[in-house]
């Protein structure tokens, strides 16, 4: 079977046209490797992006008690997709643990299709935001278990639910948000018009985890907490966004429900919330005006799950080895 008829049958590659498989099919090699091989280490500086066509891979970090492992990924999974994204250094190490063959992108092949053909480039920058969000809920899923041995009890939260209050922003200081974020100007009218403001009171929920989500969200004023309630340790923050920074977007994406808390931090705040039709429109794969709002959320959820990587490894330090690792799932 050649590149193209095996890159056909990924889901992750299933909106791409058959164009789009053929330029891709030229830009990455078959590569075989044997247990006990790194195709990744920590701290490396490569951006290259993996595809597993058959065997498995784990995602890894040396520790004083041994390593962690973050991520255990099989076939038509990606990984290296971060660093590509957001350009910074390997978070971890990447391990073959059977015989296993990757299909390895070619930057130098690669980079010039993205930047001369922004449809091959909006197709790949959602594979990669698919790809993200799918790891980032999965991490969210082993940080609620980390402390599964622990006492099931969980505090209680201060959190309080009070009315959303009424509130108008006008068009213009929307605008004035998404222009910061060098969006497209169709990018840049669509969510100034068809978003809707709400003002949050300090330590009142915007969503709780499990439910189903139809919107996506992005701060205007204020702070948002974003949160899991662990047994054994109460409420772990997971990240505390800001002016620019959007929330909500994964339940979008995959159709599941919430996978942690969003609430006001103690000043209150203000969000935009974008309903799912908007999102569908404004993400269209036909209009490649979104590329660069998908760029955005790509950097952004990849930002996020550094962070919750950077906790988990925090916390099974911190325990002196005896946490959860995936080792042990």
């Amino acid at each position: 079977m050649d590149a193209f008829d095996r890159l056909r049958q990924f889901d992750i590659l299933a909106h791409f046209s058959d164009y789009q498989i053929e330029q891709l099919s030229g830009c990455i090699s078959r590569v075989q490797y044997q247990p006990g091989t790194a195709v990744l280490s920590e701290g490396d500086r490569t951006k290259d992006i993996y595809l597993i066509d058959v065997g498995e891979i784990h995602i890894q970090r040396q520790t004083p008690y041994g390593r962690y492992t973050l991520a255990k990924l099989k076939s038509g999974d990606v990984f290296g997709e971060t660093s590509f994204v957001d350009q910074n250094a390997r978070s971890g190490d990447a391990s073959i643990e059977l015989e296993t063959v990757l299909f390895s992108t070619n930057l130098e092949a690669l980079n010039p299709i993205i930047e001369a053909d922004q449809r091959f480039a909006l197709a790949l920058y959602w594979a990669l935001w698919k790809s993200l969000s799918s790891k980032l809920r999965h991490t969210n899923g082993v940080l609620a278990r980390f402390f599964s041995t622990a006492d099931s009890t969980t505090s209680e939260s201060n959190t309080i639910q009070e009315p959303e209050k009424t509130i108008h922003v006008g068009v213009g200081t929307k605008r004035s948000l998404f222009q910061e974020q060098k969006l497209s100007p169709l990018e840049i009218n669509f969510l100034a018009t068809l978003s809707n403001e709400q003002k949050i009171q300090p330590n009142s929920y915007i969503f709780h985890e499990g439910e189903k989500g139809d919107r996506m969200y992005v701060v205007l004023e204020g702070q948002v907490m974003i949160s899991k309630q662990i047994a054994g340790a109460g409420e772990e923050a997971l990240a505390f966004l800001v002016r620019g920074d959007y929330f909500g977007e994964m339940a979008l994406i995959d159709q599941e429900p919430r996978s942690a808390d969003a609430k006001a931090h103690e000043s209150g705040a203000v969000v935009l919330s974008i309903s799912r039709d908007v999102i569908k429109g404004i993400l269209d794969i036909q209009k490649v005006s979104s590329l660069s709002l998908l760029r955005l959320l790509c950097n952004l959820v990849a930002k996020r799950l550094r962070e919750i990587d950077d906790k988990l490894v925090g916390w099974f330090i911190f325990a002196a080895g005896s946490g959860e690792s995936l080792d042990s799932i």
